[in-house]
C-alpha cells in the first residue's frame, strides 16, 4: 500500500514519536483499570470492547495501543478519541464518533483514550486540550482536529481519513440535501435556497450544495421568461449581454450545456472590462451546477481561460 499520509497535514516525520509503543518496555506495569464512570457513552458494560453491527468501538490503554491501534490501522483505519470523564465537550463529540462508528460498517475502528488512565499517551500524541481526534492510517498518525465539530464536517473528515486509507466507500445519503432536493423539485425557491445556504454554513465546501444553490438562481433567472423569445433576441444581437446570458441559461435548462458554454466563452472573448467580468461570472456559476469532474466542464474551462488570456 502506498504511503497514505496526507502531505498538507499537521504532521511530518517524526512529529508524533510512536517508537516507544512498538517495542514494550522491560516488564510492563499492569494497564490502569478504567475509570468507575466510564467512557462517556454505552460501550456494553463487562466487555473490553463494545461492538454493534460489525463495526467495533474499544477503550485503549498503553499497553494495548500498539495490537489495537498500529497494527490494527494497518489494514483499517483508527480513530482515536483523547477524552476524559469530566471534560463536557467530550460528552458531546464521543457519542457522535460513537454513532458514526456503527453506521460505517467497519471500514474504520473508533479507539477511545482517557487520558487520565494514559498521560503518557496524552503526552506521545502531545494533546494539550480535549476532546483531541486523531486519525491513523498504515500505522502512522495522518490527521487531527481538537474540539467539538458540527456533524456534517465530522463526516467529511472521516470520508477524508478513509480515502487516506485506501478505503472505498459510499457516500451517506444526506437528507439535510434531500431536503433543499425536494423544495427545488416542487418549486419553492425559497425554501431550496434557505436550506442549501444551511448546508453551506456548517460544510462550505459542499458541492452538492453549491450546485443546488447554483440551479436556485438558474431557476429565478428564467422565470416568467419564453425560450423562443428569448433565443431568437440573442441570435438578432449578439453583443447584447443580457440577452447572451439569458440565452445560455435557456439552453443550460434544456440540456443544451456545451452549447451555454460556448455561448458565452463566444462573449467573453467579445467584451471587456465589467462586462467581460459579468459574463465570466455568470459561466463560472452554470459550471457549479454541473460539478468540477463533468468533461463538458473541463473542456469549457480550458477555452474560457484562452479567452480570457
Amino acid at each position: 500500500m502506498s504511503d497514505p499520509r496526507i502531505t498538507s497535514s499537521i504532521f511530518t516525520r517524526g512529529a508524533v514519536d510512536l517508537s516507544a509503543l512498538r517495542t514494550p518496555a522491560p516488564s510492563p506495569a499492569p494497564a490502569p483499570a478504567p475509570a468507575q464512570a466510564g467512557p462517556p457513552t454505552g460501550i456494553p458494560a463487562g466487555v473490553p470492547g463494545g461492538s454493534a453491527g460489525g463495526v467495533t468501538v474499544i477503550d485503549v490503554t498503553e499497553a494495548t495501543f500498539q495490537s489495537e491501534v498500529l497494527e490494527r490501522s494497518l489494514t483499517t483505519p483508527v480513530v482515536v478519541d483523547f477524552w476524559a470523564e469530566w471534560c463536557q465537550p467530550c460528552k458531546q463529540l464521543s457519542p457522535v464518533l460513537e454513532r458514526l462508528a456503527v453506521e460505517s460498517g467497519g471500514a474504520w475502528v473508533l479507539a477511545k483514550v482517557d487520558v487520565d488512565a494514559n498521560p503518557r499517551l496524552a503526552q506521545m500524541f502531545r494533546v494539550q486540550g480535549i476532546p483531541m481526534v486523531y486519525a491513523v492510517v498504515g500505522g502512522q498518525p495522518v490527521d487531527a482536529f481538537s474540539g467539538v465539530v458540527p456533524e456534517p464536517q465530522l463526516r467529511q473528515w472521516i470520508q477524508a481519513v478513509l480515502k487516506a486509507g485506501g478505503v472505498s466507500v459510499a457516500e451517506p445519503e444526506d437528507p439535510r440535501l434531500d431536503e433543499a432536493d425536494d423544495a427545488l423539485m416542487d418549486g419553492d425557491l425559497d425554501a431550496a435556497e434557505q436550506a442549501y445556504r444551511k448546508i453551506l454554513a456548517e460544510t462550505p465546501n459542499d458541492a452538492a450544495a453549491q450546485a443546488g444553490l447554483a440551479q436556485v438562481g438558474l431557476a429565478r433567472r428564467v422565470s416568467g421568461a419564453d425560450p423562443q423569445t428569448a433565443l431568437a433576441a440573442a441570435a438578432a444581437d449578439p453583443d447584447d449581454v443580457d440577452a447572451q446570458l439569458l440565452a445560455a441559461d435557456i439552453e443550460m435548462l434544456s440540456g443544451l450545456a456545451e452549447q451555454a458554454y460556448q455561448r458565452l466563452v463566444g462573449l467573453v472573448r467579445r467584451t471587456a472590462g465589467d462586462d467581460r467580468e459579468k459574463v465570466r461570472q455568470h459561466l463560472v456559476g452554470l459550471f457549479t451546477i454541473a460539478g468540477p469532474e463533468d468533461p463538458a466542464v473541463a473542456a469549457a474551462r480550458r477555452a474560457l481561460a484562452s479567452a480570457l488570456f
